[in-house]
C-alpha cells in the first residue's frame, strides 16, 4: 500500500501499512485498480472521439469511478469490487462500438487489455501489482504532476457528479476526464506537458464549478442571508453530512409532517441559505462540526445520521447502526440507501429517541453567495475607499485532524477590526461562530458556503477588481487557504489557472509536490506555506499597523 493524496500522508511522506483515514491495504489496492480500469476506457474514449463515437455511460462511470477514489468517500471492498466488475462491461461494450466505427484502440496499453479477477482476493492482488498510477519510470518531478493532476481531476468529478445528478452536463468535462486519464500512459509527455495539463485541470475545474453553480442555483434559488439555529429542540431527528443538495432535498421532502427534524453537519450548514430548502419548517438548524469533535458528536446524536458525499473515519460500533450513506459513499458499517428512498433511514429516527430538551446554542449568518454579497458591492466598494475596510481575507478551504489548524482560528480573531473575513468549504468550522461584529452594517464575517462555492468567491472577487480598476491580484485581498483532500486540489490549480498569486497554504504542504515544483509554484505563483504563526502572517501582509 502506497497513499498520499490527502494532507494526512502519514509521515508527511504517505500511508504505507493503513491510511491515517482508516483506508485498509485492501481498498487502497482496489482503489489503485479502479483507476487503472478507468486509465483503460479512458485510451478507448479518446480513440472513439477521433471517429465522432462518445458514450455516455462510459462518461458517467469514469466521473463516478473518479469520485469514488476521493479521500473519505469509499471505504467498502465489495463495492470498490463490484465497480470493477461493471467497468469491464463498459470498457467492452465502448471498445465495441469505437471498433465499429472505425477507431483504432491502443493495443499495447495494458489497462485497456486488463481484464479483473473472478474473487476479492485476485482483485486485490492485482490491485497491489498495478500500484500507485504514476509512471514509476519517467522522473520524479513528472510523476508529482501527474498527481497533482490526477488528483485535481478526482475533485472535478466530484463537482461533475454532483451537477450531473442535477441535470447539468457538459461534454468538454468528460472529454477533458478522458484526455488526462490516457495521456497517464503516453510516454511522449515530458514536464513542461504536465504543467500544461496541471493548469488545464484547473481551468476546466472553473468551468465545472460554474456548472454546479447553475446547477444547485437553478434548482434550489440564490442563497440569501439566513440565521441558523446551532443548539436543538424536542423532536425526533436526523443529521445530514456532507455536500449533496438534492438528497437533502429528497429527505426534507420525505420527512415532511412526520415529527423529524433536520440537522445539517459539516458542508451541508450552508443549505440553510437556499430558498428552495429553508422553505421546509422541519429544516431546523446545524449541529456539530466537520472534523474536530465528529465522532463525539455522532457518539452523542440521538437520531439517525445521512452521509452523503464523504463517508466518516472508523466509525464507532457505538453509532454504526444509525449511519446511512448515498451515492458514492460506501462504508461496510454503513447501511446504503438507493434511489433516493430514505425510508430506512426515517424509519431508524423514528426508532432512535431523538432530543428531549430544548438547547440554545446560539445561531451562525450563511447565505453570503455571490449574489449577497455583490447587492451591497456599493456600500463595500465606498467602505473601502472611505477606508472602513482596510483589507479583505478569503481564509477557507477543507478541515482535517493534523495539528496546526489552530493557526486559521488565531488568523480570524486576530484580524484587525476594519478588515472582513470571507469563508467557505469546511475549514471555516475552527471558527465560524465566533462574533467578528460589522463594518457598516456588513458582517466581518461572511460564509460563502460550500467548497462546491468557490466559483462564487471567484466571481466575488473579479467583480470587485472590475469596480476598482484593478486585476485581482492588485486587490486588498489575501487568500489563506487549508487543504486536505483532492477537491482543494481541483480549486487551487483553478486559482494558479487564473493567475492569483500570493497564496498562503497549510497546515502542510501536500507530499506529492516535489521540491522542485514547489519552487515552480513559488517563482510563478508566489505561493507559499502559512507561517508559524497567524499574527507575524498579518503582519507581513498588512505591515506593522496589522494591530
Amino acid at each position: 500500500m502506497f497513499c498520499n493524496q490527502c494532507e494526512q500522508a502519514s509521515k508527511g511522506v504517505g500511508c504505507t501499512t493503513v491510511g491515517v483515514c482508516g483506508k485498509t491495504p485492501e481498498v487502497a489496492a482496489l482503489q489503485d485498480l479502479l483507476l487503472h480500469q478507468l486509465k483503460g476506457i479512458a485510451a478507448i474514449a479518446v480513440a472513439g472521439a477521433k471517429v465522432g463515437v462518445t458514450d455516455d455511460v462510459a462518461d458517467e462511470y469514469v466521473t463516478g469511478g473518479l469520485f469514488t477514489t476521493v479521500t473519505n468517500v469509499d471505504f467498502d471492498a465489495e463495492h470498490l469490487a463490484g465497480l470493477i466488475r461493471r467497468g469491464a462491461e463498459v470498457k467492452s461494450a465502448l471498445r465495441a462500438n469505437v471498433e465499429a466505427a472505425g477507431g483504432v484502440v491502443p493495443a499495447d496499453d495494458p489497462s485497456v487489455a486488463f481484464e479483473p479477477a473472478g474473487d476479492l482476493a485476485a482483485l486485490v492482488a492485482q490491485g497491489e501489482a498495478v500500484g500507485i498510477f504514476s509512471d514509476h519510470d519517467r522522473d520524479e518531478n513528472i510523476q508529482a504532476l501527474q498527481q497533482t493532476a490526477v488528483y485535481g481531476l478526482k475533485g472535478i468529478a466530484a463537482y461533475a457528479d454532483h451537477a450531473r445528478v442535477l441535470g447539468h452536463t457538459d461534454p468538454s468535462i468528460y472529454a477533458f476526464e478522458h484526455e488526462l486519464l490516457a495521456a497517464l500512459s503516453d510516454k511522449d509527455l515530458y514536464l513542461d506537458d504536465w504543467v500544461g495539463l496541471a493548469l488545464k485541470t484547473g481551468e476546466v475545474n472553473l468551468r465545472v464549478m460554474e456548472l454546479l453553480d447553475a446547477a444547485n442555483t437553478g434548482a434550489y434559488g440564490h442563497p440569501v442571508p439566513t440565521s441558523v439555529p446551532l443548539g436543538h429542540r424536542p423532536n425526533k431527528a436526523i443529521l445530514v453530512s456532507g455536500h449533496d443538495l438534492k438528497d437533502l432535498q429528497e429527505l426534507l421532502e420525505q420527512t415532511e409532517g412526520l415529527g423529524i427534524d433536520i440537522y445539517t453537519h459539516g458542508e451541508m450548514l450552508p443549505a440553510h441559505g437556499y430558498p428552495e430548502l429553508k422553505k421546509h419548517s422541519h429544516f431546523y438548524g446545524h449541529y456539530g462540526t466537520a472534523w474536530q469533535n465528529q465522532r463525539k458528536e455522532f457518539d452523542e446524536f440521538p437520531g439517525a445520521i445521512l452521509m452523503t458525499t464523504n463517508c466518516i473515519q472508523n466509525p464507532r460500533d457505538t453509532y454504526a447502526d444509525n449511519i446511512f450513506t448515498t451515492g458514492r459513499v460506501a462504508h461496510p458499517s454503513a447501511v446504503h440507501v438507493e434511489n433516493g428512498d430514505f425510508k430506512a433511514v426515517i424509519d431508524r429516527a423514528l426508532e432512535l429517541p431523538g432530543f428531549t430538551d430544548e438547547v440554545d446554542g446560539g445561531s451562525v449568518m450563511v447565505g453570503f453567495g455571490r449574489n449577497a454579497v455583490l447587492s451591497v458591492a456599493p456600500t463595500v466598494i465606498e467602505a473601502v475607499k472611505n477606508g472602513d475596510i482596510r483589507h479583505f481575507f478569503l481564509v477557507g478551504g477543507c478541515d482535517g485532524a493534523k495539528p496546526g489548524r489552530s493557526y486559521y482560528t488565531d488568523f480570524v480573531d486576530e484580524a484587525p477590526a476594519d478588515t472582513v473575513v470571507l469563508t467557505l468549504a469546511c475549514g471555516k468550522f475552527r471558527f465560524f461562530d465566533h462574533q467578528l461584529g460589522e463594518i457598516g452594517g456588513i458582517p466581518r464575517l461572511l460564509d460563502v458556503g460550500q467548497c462546491n462555492d468557490a466559483y462564487s468567491a471567484i466571481k466575488i472577487a473579479v467583480a470587485l477588481a472590475e469596480a476598482f480598476g484593478v486585476g485581482v491580484n492588485e486587490l486588498p485581498l489575501s487568500m489563506i487557504l487549508s487543504w486536505y483532500e483532492q477537491k482543494a486540489v481541483a480549486i487551487l490549480l483553478t486559482l494558479l489557472h487564473l493567475g492569483i498569486k500570493d497564496i498562503r497554504l497549510g497546515p502542510t504542504l501536500p507530499a506529492f509536490i516535489t521540491p522542485a515544483v514547489l519552487q515552480v509554484l513559488v517563482d510563478n505563483f508566489d505561493i507559499k506555506p502559512i507561517g508559524e504563526s497567524a499574527g507575524a502572517d498579518l503582519e507581513a501582509i498588512l505591515g506593522e499597523s496589522a494591530a
